[in-house]
This record gives C-alpha cells, sequence and structure tokens, in this order.
C-alpha cells in the first residue's frame, strides 16, 4: 500500500474541469505516472501523479477541499 501525498498546501481537484471525469475513483487500476488528481495554488496547477502502479483503494480529500503539504490524497494498494 502506497500513500500519495499533497507536495504542497492548495486546493485539490479530482478531476480536470468541472464538467469532466474524475482522474481515478476507488477501484480503478492506475499505472504508475497516472494522474490522481490536481493541486491548486494562486491558479496555479500542479499535477498529482502516482509513483506506484497499483488499485485505488481511498481518495481521502473531497473535490476543492484545502490540503496541506503531506496530506495524503489517495490511498493504492498494490
Amino acid at each position: 500500500m502506497s500513500d500519495i501525498l499533497s507536495p504542497l498546501p492548495g486546493i485539490f481537484y479530482t478531476r480536470p474541469g468541472p464538467d469532466k471525469e474524475p482522474f481515478v475513483q476507488p477501484g480503478d487500476r492506475i499505472e504508475a505516472g497516472a494522474a490522481v488528481g490536481i493541486v491548486e495554488v494562486m491558479k496555479q496547477f500542479t499535477e498529482i501523479r502516482a509513483e506506484t502502479a497499483g488499485t485505488v483503494k481511498s481518495i481521502n480529500v473531497v473535490d476543492g477541499g484545502t490540503v496541506t503539504p503531506g496530506e495524503v490524497l489517495v490511498v493504492v494498494e498494490d
């Protein structure tokens, strides 16, 4: 199991746009490097990517939720 952490403070988005599908959902199988969300800081958007392949177990922050550095965004099971 591995945690995907927020590298910076900001607002976490689970989808690339308001009318778009989420990057991932619990139960999805993802590969290393897959985008799992976006963190926005002062209108700059940083795509958050998985470092390992696995199955998304949980998304720990709601879409549009505030995050802090080191906060667990997504949990991935091997």
